[in-house]
């Protein structure tokens, strides 16, 4: 706003000045305009909500004025009345979605958050249906029964919010071996399954672990999934990376699906034998077409990761404290899952430090903490030409087994990133446990 302003002086005569200010009150509008919509005063536009299913019909009384902000709104109506099918279900969650055209503050919660979703996606809001997709990722964590989760999912699919299905997907995939285990695995839709079983940030015990249960997940389906259905998930199982005793014990199951796809696991099984009994300069060529085949996902059995639980604190006072650190541990892997290397084992050192003097002591730079390490000896550098390690550290919460984070090694360091940078949030800050991962695979 620009004012003139008429400047007395002593002598009586004026100047004028063109000096600007800018005054803001808006601070309160947001409220004020909450209260417009809460009073309903000079209201004069009709929705209706309603799911004719269940005969059920809400109607509200806004302002045009209001709606002009949200041209999608209403640039398909010429008339005073909007009529919407809704499910009953968001019934509970219109008002405060109108509220939020007024104000654009609202609550989201687990129980709201879908609906305000779907509710922005009808209405063509398209900050909100982003701020909500966002808020999803942060109630992730929420649910340990994976219901909410398999239901944002699906519910991604319908709308068409990719980077929802994304964020649910990779959560899942982190907390792969819980889902296994719970009632809702059975429930999950074939495109669900097909889009996880393709994924490398899988993590599972191992691939032998994650065959037992798509096995599981298809018997439990019968017939209401086709043959090649079942195949096209089979053919995602990366049967090279099975552990050969396992992939021994195969030819031996007398399980119904070895039988109706006896053609794939045979090949899945020869596939297997000859990536453990040949050298990699032999197969080499053909890794190509098949990268995935050869890729590992992450894999927790004991032999390829250790877990760091006691994350407490010795003598932090004391920066030439030497005695017990139960942060630090060591262990051995095999060089790589193939036979020809299973029995050659590279030593590891896995290292959680809490505190400068810890990383000075070990020769680290550290410029916020924790750091982790996870540090090769010996023979790591043998097979340079031939192997190479993409090792991960997993973050999950003591007590509800719940992955919340997963991020590599940068030249054997991973700093953990605080709570507001992680991609989910900590839910267990105080409480959580680091899981090393090491990843052997061929170059």
């Amino acid at each position: 706003m620009q004012y003139q302003v008429m400047l007395p002086l002593q002598d009586g005569t004026n100047i004028t000045g063109n000096r600007q200010f800018f005054l803001d009150n808006s601070l309160g509008l947001s409220d004020d305009l909450g209260l417009l919509f809460d009073s309903g005063d000079g209201c004069d536009f009709k929705i209706n909500i309603q799911d004719v299913s269940e005969e059920a019909k809400l109607t509200f009384c806004v302002h045009s004025m209001i709606l002009m902000i949200y041209p999608e709104l209403i640039k398909t109506n010429d008339s005073r009345t909007l009529t919407v099918d809704v499910s009953q279900t968001c019934h509970p969650h219109v008002s405060a979605f109108l509220r939020y055209l007024y104000t654009r503050q609202i609550d989201v919660s687990t129980t709201s958050a879908q609906c305000l979703h779907q509710l922005a996606f009808i209405f063509g809001v398209k900050n909100l249906m982003g701020d909500v997709g966002r808020a999803f990722t942060l109630l992730l964590p929420e649910d340990n029964t994976f219901r909410t989760q398999v239901s944002m999912y699906e519910y991604g699919v319908r709308t068409g919010d990719l980077v929802l299905q994304e964020n649910v997907l990779q959560y899942l995939s982190w907390n792969c071996e819980f889902l296994m285990s719970s009632p809702v695995w059975s429930t999950i839709s074939f495109p669900m399954m097909d889009a996880l079983v393709r994924r490398s940030d899988l993590i599972v015990k191992d691939e032998a672990f994650l065959l037992e249960a798509l096995e599981k997940w298809i018997q439990d389906k019968g017939d209401k999934i086709s043959s090649d259905q079942q195949a096209s998930l089979l053919n995602h199982i990366r049967f090279l990376l099975i552990p050969v005793d396992k992939l021994y014990d195969m030819q031996f199951s007398s399980s119904v699906l070895h039988q109706n796809h006896d053609k794939l696991y045979l090949t899945g099984l020869l596939k297997g034998f000859q990536f453990n009994a040949l050298p990699f300069s032999k197969i080499r060529d053909q890794m190509d077409n098949v990268s995935s085949e050869y890729l590992p996902r992450i894999y927790t059995g004991d032999e390829w990761s250790l877990s760091i639980n006691d994350t407490t604190v010795n003598n932090q006072y004391n920066p030439y404290y030497y005695g017990q650190n139960n942060r630090i541990q060591s262990f051995y892997t095999p060089a790589h899952p193939s036979v020809l290397y299973r029995e050659q084992k590279v030593q590891w050192q896995a290292q959680v430090f809490l505190y400068a003097h810890e990383c000075s002591n070990y020769g680290v730079s550290c410029t916020s903490f924790p750091v982790a390490r996870l540090y090769g000896y010996g023979n790591q550098n043998m097979y340079g030409s031939t192997i190479r390690y993409s090792n991960r550290l997993i973050l999950s919460c003591k007590n509800e087994n719940n992955v919340f984070h997963v991020q590599d090694f940068k030249n054997d360091i991973a700093v953990v990133p605080n709570n507001s940078t992680m991609g989910l949030p900590n839910p267990c800050p105080d409480d959580y446990s680091f899981r090393f991962v090491v990843r052997p695979e061929y170059v």
